[in-house]
């Protein structure tokens, strides 16, 4: 029989949040192109409502979403929240149509997005803010300066950062905490490999964005073969070798539909053998 590999089902995020790993990134109940209301707005109230529900305690927004259609609909849906749940938002990143996204992150824009989001979520605090992208036309202390502010004046509770390198994560450092780093990462794209190991070590989440393989033949077949295995979908599998592959990875995938909600959060129960993760290991080969 295959040895079965095991994972922790939790985080401790920023040395006092407890979350479930697998949590919910909440990018796609607005339009297409991530620009204006969903298509059907009643589905996406009932999609935030079912993943806490599931045991989801981490919800990952962005003032960009929409804009703000996103965060409005989680207010709209679960607030006032229940205890224990985290809401992780964003800010850095202009909108000007859809799948349209610039980089904005002056003091001054993040002043006006930090002091938007904590009005559309109804709280006083962030639980998580996250910098959306670093932005090569800002030195980069003048917006680390703005979040360590932003921090002491009690407006934010923990910061994070996206699509960072290990040097910009050190940087960071010297100015706050960083508790978490959001990049592009899954089965089949191990670019930020190096941003996962040092997070690991410095005991900071890594919160994978587009975590399913997307398109790449090769990886699909591999991941349907293991799928098999185990009767599930390639997605299920592709989920589930992140929360093998690293116990400070955090999942958020996205979804408009209840059904693909729940097919997602089943993949926190799938166990993957050492033989599972050394077929997907060797993905590309």
């Amino acid at each position: 029989m295959a040895e079965v590999t095991s994972f922790p089902t939790t985080f401790n995020l920023g040395g006092d949040l407890t979350i479930n790993r697998m949590g919910y990134g909440a990018m796609r109940i607005t339009g297409d192109g991530i620009w204006g209301p969903p298509k059907d707005h009643d589905e996406s109230i009932r999609v935030l409502k079912r993943a806490v529900e599931l045991g989801i305690n981490f919800i990952d927004t962005a003032d960009s979403y929409g804009p703000n259609v996103s965060e409005e609909l989680i207010a709209e849906a679960l607030h006032p929240y229940a205890a224990g749940l985290v809401i992780a938002t964003k800010g850095g990143l202009l909108r000007t149509g859809p799948n349209q996204w610039p980089i904005n992150s002056h003091p001054d824009h993040l002043q006006e997005a930090l002091e938007g989001s904590l009005k559309r979520l109804k709280v006083d605090q962030i639980d998580l803010y996250q910098l959306h992208r670093v932005d090569p036309n800002v030195p980069f202390e003048k917006t680390l300066e703005f979040l360590q502010k932003a921090q002491e004046q009690g407006l934010v509770k923990h910061i994070g950062l996206s699509e960072t390198d290990v040097d910009q994560i050190k940087k960071a450092q010297e100015y706050v905490k960083v508790v978490s780093v959001q990049n592009m990462y899954s089965v089949d794209n191990r670019k930020w490999e190096a941003e996962l190991t040092y997070c690991e070590e410095q005991g900071i989440a890594f919160i994978p964005w587009y975590p399913l393989s997307g398109g790449n033949q090769q990886a699909l077949e591999k991941l349907g073969q293991v799928a098999q295995k185990h009767d599930a979908t390639p997605q299920q599998i592709a989920l589930s070798w992140l929360l093998h592959r690293s116990p400070n990875i955090l999942l958020i995938p996205g979804t408009s539909k209840v059904k693909h909600l729940e097919e997602n959060v089943k993949a926190a129960s799938i166990q993957l053998s050492e033989e599972d993760m050394q077929a997907l290991e060797n993905l590309n080969d």
